[in-house]
């Protein structure tokens, strides 16, 4: 069967421009010429993964990692200098003793290949060591190598990856994020698969709302802040930083860049420079540059009420994402007091709190004291509830507080509009039959439920331990995003020399990289955070 022919439109859907450049001709053609041999060569293997339009997509992500490097856009260099600097090597999984950096190698497409059907489907996971992979590999690289010294530098592409070293614009700052997320070949399959699923979703739900484009457009803005890739687990400001390198004036203030706060706020004032905000959920007042807000002359009623979002950069807060207003409303403004997820958005600007760590600290204690000294406890899952609520009960008492101090707390917390939480305190809904459950206390973020995970953990306290399901309990506990890394290597750290898995090759190949391979499957959990919401905090 022929091929196809690969259309330029195909090729400029991994690039951050619409209309298509001098170059693109030129790696259209070496696209067409990748695809023949994928998919004659190969086409039967690839087509567990994948459809045509799979592998027309593939041959131009592999294409646009060879235009990265002859364009010297940092990408793919700037994904193995961190590598490199988090695990002494250039990639997982292969060997880079000869390897050439700022050049293209075959192991770099091994590498990409994986990655590409790693994300490009997630029905099952592929093995980086096919054999295969390292043929297609191979066929790959002498197309490139034939083209290698004469392929053009792409000058369009690299406006979007670099940014002047006087730039103080957060919006100029913000679009270098866009590009790498939701423009950029190397994401194209993660995080920029995501905003368009996502985005689908809405225009589905609300394609007749007139406020459709703002609900896409606040929707991109909070992702462009919350988003992390499947490699590395890194956030779109941390691989500009990456990208730009470490030299650049702006490293550092991407790296210091703030999560996004978004939710609803009180006007309480401004002056020549400010805008004075009060998130109503926290409490927290913030001080928005007028350089990043043009419609400061709109608001003239103190306590209105503004919907919109708020990053900090260069040690200011800039207006970034939708923006509305609204009479006081004092019913909406106690629920929002009373909604711990409401609080919870501004939990970041507390984590270096000595309170929180000491909270956390007083947590685990306590949970170590109420479980018989053990981190961890295996009980059936109708059980959770009772365990958990017991635990609360059991960690309050054990800090003495007297009635007076009690009260005290309370009366804090009355003072701050909150009355106990409209959305705390909740049991925990069983949407499944689970027939097993652990409670781990996390010292990074707290107590941490999880379901059918029990015999990734052999040991005599768990009376849910069974063999026979022991790989799928441990490939679940690694590869779901919910579960937290802490307690995925609470498993290996206790457990590894228990466990037949990991006596097995896949097991023994899956340690060799399992901090790679952790951050890759638990991209937007990685990095345990404490869940302490502090509500009435003394002045």
């Amino acid at each position: 069967m022929k091929a196809k022919r690969i259309y330029i439109k195909d090729w400029t859907a991994l690039k951050p421009y619409e209309s298509h450049c001098i170059t693109d001709n030129y790696y259209l053609k070496i696209c067409n010429e990748v695809k023949k041999v994928l998919f004659l060569e190969y086409g039967e293997v690839l087509a567990y993964y994948l459809d045509e339009k799979g592998i027309d997509l593939m041959s131009c992500f592999l294409v646009s990692y060879f235009e990265d490097i002859i364009s010297e856009t940092n990408i793919f260099l700037a994904f193995t200098k961190k590598h490199q600097e988090l695990y002494g090597k250039k990639l997982p999984f292969y060997n880079t003793s000869d390897y050439y950096e700022d050049e293209i190698n075959i192991q770099d497409i091994q590498f990409l290949i994986w990655y590409f059907l790693n994300t490009i489907q997630n029905r099952q996971f592929v093995n980086p060591n096919k054999e295969v992979f390292y043929k297609m590999a191979n066929d790959i690289m002498l197309i490139l190598e034939d083209e290698y010294e004469y392929a053009p530098e792409n000058k369009v592409l690299q406006k979007y990856y670099t940014l002047p070293d006087n730039e103080t614009d957060f919006y100029k700052g913000r679009e270098m994020i866009d590009a790498v997320l939701f423009r950029t070949y190397f994401f194209h399959t993660d995080t920029q698969q995501t905003l368009l699923e996502i985005e689908t979703e809405i225009i589905e739900r609300s394609k007749n709302d007139k406020n459709l484009l703002s609900y896409l457009r606040d929707n991109r803005d909070a992702l462009l802040f919350s988003s992390k890739t499947k490699l590395l687990s890194l956030s779109g400001q941390e691989w500009v930083a990456e990208i730009l390198g470490k030299k650049h004036p702006l490293h550092n203030d991407y790296l210091n860049i703030s999560p996004k706060i978004r939710g609803y706020f009180l006007y309480k004032g401004q002056d020549d420079q400010n805008v004075f905000i009060e998130h109503i959920a926290s409490g927290k007042k913030f001080n928005l540059t007028k350089k990043s807000f043009d419609n400061g002359h709109s608001l003239t009623e103190i306590d209105t009420i503004i919907y919109f979002g708020i990053v900090l950069w260069k040690e200011e807060w800039w207006f970034s994402g939708i923006f509305f207003t609204q009479d006081f409303n004092a019913d909406l403004i106690l629920d929002e007091k009373n909604s711990i997820e409401s609080r919870r958005v501004v939990n970041f600007l507390d984590h270096k709190d000595d309170e929180v760590i000491k909270t956390l600290q007083l947590q685990y204690q306590a949970f170590l004291d109420f479980n018989n000294g053990k981190q961890i406890a295996f009980l059936p899952a109708n059980k959770v509830n009772d365990f958990a609520n017991k635990y609360v009960t059991f960690f309050n008492n054990s800090l003495n507080l007297s009635k007076k101090e009690i009260q005290k707390a309370l009366d804090r917390g009355k003072k701050d509009g909150f009355f106990g939480g409209n959305d705390a305190n909740k049991n925990i809904d069983f949407n499944e039959d689970f027939e097993s459950a652990l409670v781990f206390f996390n010292p990074k973020s707290g107590v941490e439920i999880a379901f059918e995970i029990n015999s990734a953990f052999p040991t005599k306290e768990n009376n849910y331990f069974d063999k026979t399901k022991s790989k799928e309990h441990i490939l679940r506990l690694f590869m779901v995003d919910e579960l937290s890394t802490e307690l995925a290597m609470y498993c290996v750290d206790n457990f590894k020399n228990k466990l037949p898995y990991f006596k097995e090759d896949e097991g023994i190949f899956l340690l060799k990289d399992l901090d790679f391979l952790l951050r890759f499957f638990k991209e937007s959990q990685y990095h345990s955070k404490p869940q302490v919401t502090f509500t009435g905090k003394k002045e």
